[in-house]
């Protein structure tokens, strides 16, 4: 299936005899069978027909629309997905405490364990010496498992992520400084690179869940907060580090992006990607999402990790109609 990326400010998104065409303003073309097409993401001032929009709602194509620099703004999407009692299930499990906790706590010790593989891949190379740190990290992982309630386990993750991003620090490359997690806006390139995929990953989710009739917005482990997909930010945790960080790493320590792909905003402050650093962020992030692996442990066949994400929001329609949460087994990398 084919995910579309449309970043050239000016271009047109059209349909024309059974494909989808992106036409930019130096007369090139791109043309992808509509068969194939399974999102469209659209960034900044790109045009996009009404016939193209038709198109994609009859076929189940959703659109998602970003500004120029990532800040999600919102999706094109059909009816057809919706499942009135899966929903009302889901609600109605969302005010099990202990459903919520159990599956909180699987959620965070992914996580964790994820992040300390990264973090012990990356030192390795570096020779760095993380050993302090990844004892306070598995410190507070001991300290998850033991929660007694989502709001402790969510102040024990946040301990641990503070020290996982100040660690990360010493890891990367020290032409692009990072001293911490800076979100809106971000204020270094690798806080670019990370907030960027996080928005795009999230919004992945998103149209995951819709499209297995569940309403994003009824979390379990994070907060209520208007206007937010918190189950889509509940089963993000798993994979940030695994898709998101360890691809920002691999283009900074690699050299595969330097300074001059990234720019200041001085009318919204903060430090962007420019259109080719963007485009070479996207390529890497996309060959990430179809690169295959064996990391789920209820499978015994390799899968690309986009695949993998499918497969997740299916174990999660089974843990919520069985209102089983040990159904759901997060992905770990080694």
């Amino acid at each position: 299936m084919s995910y579309l990326y449309v970043c050239e400010q000016g271009a047109v998104v059209g349909v024309a005899e059974n494909r989808f065409q992106v036409k930019y303003r130096d007369g090139m073309v791109t043309s992808i069978p509509a068969e194939s097409m399974e999102v469209i993401e659209i960034f900044g001032k790109v045009q996009i027909t009404t016939q193209c929009m038709e198109e994609c709602l009859k076929r189940g194509i959703s659109v998602i629309f970003y500004s120029t620099n990532g800040a999600y703004y919102g999706r094109l999407i059909s009816t057809s997905h919706v499942n009135v009692e899966r929903q009302r299930r889901q609600a109605e499990l969302s005010k099990n405490e202990q459903f919520k906790l159990d599956f909180s706590k699987q959620i965070i010790d992914a996580k964790i364990r994820n992040q300390i593989v990264i973090l012990r891949r990356y030192a390795r190379k570096n020779k760095d010496d993380i050993g302090q740190a990844v004892n306070e990290m598995q410190y507070m992982h001991w300290k998850v498992m033991h929660a007694s309630d989502v709001e402790q386990l969510m102040g024990y993750e946040g301990y641990a992520a503070k020290t996982y991003f100040k660690t990360l620090g010493n890891l990367i490359n020290q032409d692009f400084a990072f001293k911490g997690r800076t979100r809106r806006p971000p204020l270094d390139p690798f806080n670019s690179l990370i907030s960027l995929g996080y928005s795009i990953i999230l919004n992945e989710l998103y149209g995951k869940l819709e499209a297995k009739g569940l309403n994003p917005y009824f979390g379990m482990m994070h907060k209520d907060r208007e206007k937010h997909p918190t189950l889509a930010s509940d089963l993000m945790e798993e994979w940030r580090a695994v898709l998101i960080d360890s691809t920002a790493l691999s283009l900074l320590n690699g050299h595969e992006l330097c300074k001059e792909d990234f720019y200041i905003d001085l009318e919204n402050p903060g430090v962007y990607l420019t259109k080719d650093g963007f485009k070479i962020y996207i390529r890497k992030l996309e060959n990430k999402f179809r690169t295959k692996n064996k990391y789920l442990s209820y499978i015994d066949y390799s899968v690309n990790f986009r695949r993998a994400m499918d497969l997740q929001v299916n174990q999660l329609v089974k843990a919520i109609e069985q209102e089983n949460p040990a159904i759901y087994q997060p992905v770990k990398i080694r």
